[in-house]
């Protein structure tokens, strides 16, 4: 039996389009952050997103971050990312092993024409210099704090008393939703794209792919 063709996503189509036009923003790259609460559903976007790119290379976040450096990993995003990308060369990165409780072997992102970097923190204010476009996750904390315990299970609870707490004072501390440039708005049936704050174009109305819960926050 033949399999079902893949439906299509105008909206996303678009919005790939209108991030392969852009200029560079990092050396030869064309960063794009999804950020947005815990459990809000970035990494679906992003994989989304850079499916409809193409494969474009994803950064995850939570690749750099530790228990001990929740929110305190800027600095080595800069120097085993960002200074690389700038320099049009492969990035080369140690990601971060959840359970091990520490970095396992070392995994190349490639210098491309455009990557997803995607977590809680895409947008801070050190990295949107870099930035080519910043989406945010239009989902209330709470809401999105709540699908993320859902879907880590009762014996990540502990976990997520720390990680709130982290991620309130982080996001006053440095807010990216201001600098948004685009709102993704999950839905029952997909997602809808809206202007962010900053006022730059939405690049189509919504998106028709499904909103399944993320793998990973």
């Amino acid at each position: 039996m033949r399999a079902s063709p893949t439906p299509a996503n105008p909206a996303v189509d678009a919005l790939a389009a209108g991030l392969r036009r852009l200029p560079p923003s990092c050396g030869p790259v064309r960063l794009v952050g999804v950020d947005g609460h815990a459990g809000s559903g970035k990494s679906t976007f992003a994989g989304l997103l850079a499916d409809t790119l193409g494969g474009a290379p994803a950064l995850h976040l939570d690749d750099i971050a530790t228990h001990e450096e929740l929110f305190a990993w800027t600095e080595r995003l800069l120097d085993q990312v960002i200074e690389p990308l700038r320099r049009g060369e492969n990035a080369r990165y140690a990601p971060y092993d959840w359970r091990a409780r520490g970095f396992g072997p070392v995994r190349v992102l490639p210098c491309a024409p455009v990557i997803v970097v995607e977590g809680v923190g895409a947008g801070r204010r050190a990295l949107r210099p870099y930035l080519a476009r910043l989406a945010w996750m239009e989902l209330p904390e709470e809401e999105a704090w709540a699908r993320g315990r859902a879907r880590d299970g009762a014996e990540q609870s502990e976990f997520w008393v720390q990680w709130v707490r982290a991620e309130r004072r982080h996001f006053a501390e440095d807010p990216s939703r201001p600098f948004a440039d685009l709102l993704i708005r999950p839905g029952s049936r997909g997602y809808e794209v809206l202007t962010g704050p900053t006022g730059h174009p939405g690049y189509g109305p919504h998106l028709t792919q499904g909103d399944d819960p993320p793998a990973v926050w």
